[in-house]
């Protein structure tokens, strides 16, 4: 399901208590990879480990559009990378719109339901700029994330 938040006013989340946010960088590969190998069951993002520090890479080398280093973020839990929200300047599908896509939002399980997803979500968000995402139907979690920060079918 492709939705998309309008430009609008966003009060930020802030992070829980021990979570800091930064923006990724190339340095974060291997680390960013391993964190999105282990934030899904397997098989369900990637195969193996490599092949999600692959993704990773590909991310980077803009295989999935521009990303955004000043709008993506990265949490942060001693010293650890624990979720990350990445953002590219257009996605490259057709089915796409022409704003700000959220390629990836991720937490590893030991760090979900604390409010990471939003804290990440609502600093990638900007007053002036609308921002697409695709969700799949039957993700409650994320459905009730996007639909409280306004997100809605596009």
């Amino acid at each position: 399901m492709l939705l998309i938040r309008p430009p609008a006013p966003i009060e930020p989340a802030s992070p829980p208590a021990g979570i800091t946010l930064r923006p990724p960088t190339p340095e974060d590969t291997e680390a960013l990879g391993r964190t999105y190998f282990a934030s899904y069951p397997p098989g369900i993002a990637c195969a193996t480990e490599t092949e999600a520090i692959e993704d990773i890479r590909l991310t980077y080398a803009g295989e999935y559009g521009v990303l955004d280093l000043s709008t993506s973020r990265l949490a942060i839990h001693y010293n650890t990378i624990v979720a990350a929200a990445l953002v590219v300047e257009r996605a490259p599908w057709p089915d796409t719109p022409n704003c700000p896509f959220l390629i990836e939002l991720f937490t590893l399980p030991t760090h979900r339901h604390q409010g990471i997803a939003q804290s990440l979500l609502t600093a990638c968000l900007t007053p002036t700029t609308a921002l697409a995402l695709r969700v799949q139907d039957n993700n409650t979690p994320a459905l009730t994330l996007y639909t409280r920060l306004n997100f809605h079918p596009a």
